[in-house]
């Protein structure tokens, strides 16, 4: 399972991001993070748009709930999802990770 950070108002982890792909989803969890594929290309901020959208819409929050902390211009990045509990996250994880 992904390693979860809980702060007092978020829970935050790791994401590994493929851009290009041919549709945008989970594929499954690589070195404790969760690897998406987005369809968008990494250009002006267009994969890291899709993927707060796509995590968003998988965790059932606004889209001003899902932060990227850190790693805003690489592959690897944490993300942070503002009000949800760690059983919150981890349920959803477990619906989108591919058996």
């Amino acid at each position: 399972m992904i390693p979860l950070v809980t702060r007092a108002s978020s829970v935050s982890f790791k994401v590994r991001v493929t851009p290009r792909a041919g549709r945008t989803g989970a594929a499954g969890e690589r070195n404790g993070a969760l690897v998406v594929q987005l369809a968008a290309a990494p250009v002006e901020g267009a994969a890291n748009d899709a993927l707060v959208t796509y995590l968003a819409g998988v965790f059932d929050v606004p889209r001003r709930d899902v932060a990227i902390v850190s790693g805003v211009a690489a592959r690897d990045k944490v993300v942070a999802i503002a009000g949800a509990t760690a059983a919150h996250v981890t349920a959803k994880l477990l619906a989108i990770l591919p058996a």
